[in-house]
């Protein structure tokens, strides 16, 4: 199959699975594309957002679409890591013998959803750290492989809120994208309401499976990414970290850490997904500042000094791609 081909064929796949999605999500069209982007690029995904806001049904639905295993996990502040990745149990066999057998968590999975994860123990959000960077589980001595594709959509309620932990640096920088889930409009949640109250509800068709889902990825690695367009994904990077030379000024005064190699790795990652998705095989500096901001919130971290002056990631990050922005094209 040509390159022409296969890129048409991994879009009309992808649109497919949209359109059977949105039968079930009114709106948030941002969500459901970065999950798409960090299912497609093999990465995790972090959506915050207040309860309500249909984060578990749209990880269902996206199950049901792409014929995949779901699971969900409850975080609370009594779940143990065993109560995750599973546990040693004693069976016994007809002759009363005594054996350790190993029974496996929801962890093993393709689609894992870790509703709420910032209610737990950061002892119990740990657990989640080999799964997700090497897509392995070990109890014991043993080491168990978990199937591809495997996705982390992990949901956190604001930090503000009654009861929450937050999530330790590194798993943080686990995450590909971090993607805020913002209120309905006035239109859409008539919509929702509207839905509520049919009496059938969407049927989702499944349009793509787990070995579709790997040829897309084996396409998505064929986007070519130009000398500059890496330049300026790495420039961005560069500017978030307040001790370099090229740092942004927002960046010294306000970042205590900037976004670590992770960060421009996702950049390049992401972007190369959204420019697929976009029907293209080359990657532009239009992608990359599309996903820079979920690529790039999670992984900086505010002093104090923005805290008080009532600074974001937002708009630390807005002034930042501004920025680097006005450098490349000036250059």
């Amino acid at each position: 199959m040509g390159l022409d081909s296969s890129l048409q064929v991994a879009v009309s796949r992808l649109n497919q699975v949209r359109t059977e999605i949105a039968k079930v999500i009114v709106g948030q069209h941002d969500v459901v594309e970065g999950v798409l982007i960090c299912l497609i690029a093999s990465g995790h995904v972090l959506l915050e957002g207040v309860p309500g806001l249909g984060k578990t049904t749209l990880l269902r639905t996206l199950a049901r679409a792409l014929q995949l295993k779901y699971s969900r996990i409850q975080f609370t502040p009594d779940l143990m890591p065993a109560d995750i990745v599973g546990s040693m149990v004693i069976e016994n066999d007809d002759r009363g013998g005594k054996s350790l057998r190993f029974q496996p968590g929801p962890i093993f999975a393709n689609l894992v959803l870790a509703d709420e994860i910032n209610r737990a123990t950061p002892k119990t959000q740990s657990a989640l750290l080999e799964a997700m960077q090497e897509r392995t589980v070990t109890s014991g001595t043993t080491t168990h492989e978990l199937d591809l594709p495997f996705l982390v959509m992990a949901t956190q309620n604001p930090i503000e809120m009654e009861g929450t932990y937050p999530l330790p640096e590194a798993q943080l920088d686990r995450f590909l994208m971090k993607i805020l889930v913002t209120y309905p409009t006035r239109e859409e949640l008539g919509r929702i309401v509207e839905r509520t109250i049919q009496r059938e509800t969407a049927q989702v068709n499944p349009v793509l499976d787990s070995h579709g889902i790997m040829e897309v990825r084996s396409v998505c690695r064929e986007v070519l990414v130009a000398p500059h367009v890496q330049e300026y994904a790495i420039q961005l990077v560069m500017a978030t970290q307040p001790d370099q030379r090229e740092a942004h000024e927002m960046s010294r005064k306000y970042i205590r850490y900037g976004s670590s190699p992770r960060g421009a790795q996702a950049l390049v990652e992401c972007g190369r997904v959204l420019a697929l998705m976009r029907g293209r095989f080359h990657l532009s500096i239009d992608d990359i500042t599309a996903v820079a901001s979920a690529v790039l919130r999670h992984r900086i971290i505010l002093n104090f000094d923005a805290h008080a002056d009532g600074q974001t990631p937002e708009t630390i990050l807005s002034a930042i791609l501004s920025g680097v922005a006005a450098h490349a094209s000036a250059a």
